[in-house]
């Protein structure tokens, strides 16, 4: 058996061990050569990994100067997404650049900062650059347009509900409520080959991509992909997505002096507990068994 087929079905123990369903996909940036997934076309709900496009959306206007990162744009509690970070949970006004809001948005996945840059953007301007750059199967919602349907499938009446209902282990949600028809989807395999763009200058100009992969280097959440990868020595950038029993994160791995390794994890469990961190350790040894897997090589 080949060390890919190995480590694929190691992966699939893994999320089977772990109590969810997994979709993965991990390639060699810059590279023809092997790649392995477990359902990698597969379309999938992105949660916050959402964000991620809308990033390499901003550089490409930044870099044809349709937007100037230094442009200001004021926030109001009153009318800004609710989330668990950044923005959404200040209480006063705050008027920051567009590129501090990619920041708060990529770094501590900021729902109202990533509803303010598409506001900017607009969603034609998104999926045109997804078609530009060839990714074809993935499809970016605001996200508050996305906790509005989720509201409507569960009954509920506000975003705070939304939650609540969501992580109840007693009344857990209808299946239907995680269905990728009702706000951001993608594939895995769409989504190592858009950090695979980055990571080669090809999605943006070659200063844009750089500011879009320290931005996903500085993502504060550690415990999904880099829990794989304790080293000092290894870098791993990511963007991670979580809503309900979902828990995604898509990637970099990044080994000195080899090719960095993209890697794309969505999973839904069994339960729908706010806090998972047996699912979230599964997703870095994931992760690991498709990075050492096409290190290694055949």
């Amino acid at each position: 058996m080949s060390l890919a087929a190995e480590a694929t079905a190691g992966i699939r123990a893994v999320l089977d061990d772990a109590g969810v369903r997994g979709s993965v996909h991990a390639r060699v940036v810059g590279s023809d050569g092997p790649e392995l997934g477990v359902r990698a076309d597969e379309p999938v709900t992105m949660a916050s990994v959402f964000k991620l496009p809308v990033l390499v959306a901003l550089v490409r206007a930044i870099d044809a100067g349709e937007l100037d990162p230094r442009a200001t744009v004021t926030v109001d509690p009153s009318s800004r997404t609710d989330g668990p970070t950044g923005l959404s949970v200040l209480a006063d006004p705050v008027t920051m650049s567009l590129r501090d809001l990619a920041t708060s948005m990529t770094t501590v996945s900021d729902n109202a900062a990533a509803d303010v840059l598409l506001d900017v953007l607009g969603l034609p301007r998104v999926h045109a650059a997804l078609a530009d750059l060839g990714i074809a199967h993935t499809r970016v919602e605001r996200a508050d347009a996305t906790f509005a349907a989720l509201a409507a499938q569960l009954g509920v009446s506000d975003p705070a509900a939304t939650a609540d209902r969501l992580a109840d282990p007693d009344d857990p949600p209808p299946p239907s409520a995680y269905d990728p028809v009702l706000g951001s989807a993608t594939t895995p395999r769409d989504m190592t080959s858009l950090l695979s763009l980055l990571w080669t200058d090809g999605a943006a100009s070659p200063v844009g991509c750089a500011f879009a992969r320290r931005l996903l280097g500085l993502q504060v959440s550690r415990t999904r992909i880099a829990s794989g990868f304790p080293f000092d020595e290894v870098r791993c950038s990511g963007k991670t997505g979580t809503l309900g029993a979902l828990r995604n994160e898509v990637g970099v791995v990044e080994f000195p002096g080899e090719a960095p390794v993209a890697v794309a994890v969505f999973t839904l469990a069994a339960r729908p507990e706010r806090v998972l961190p047996r699912v979230d350790a599964a997703i870095g040894e994931v992760a690991r068994l498709a990075v050492t897997a096409l290190r290694l090589g055949d």
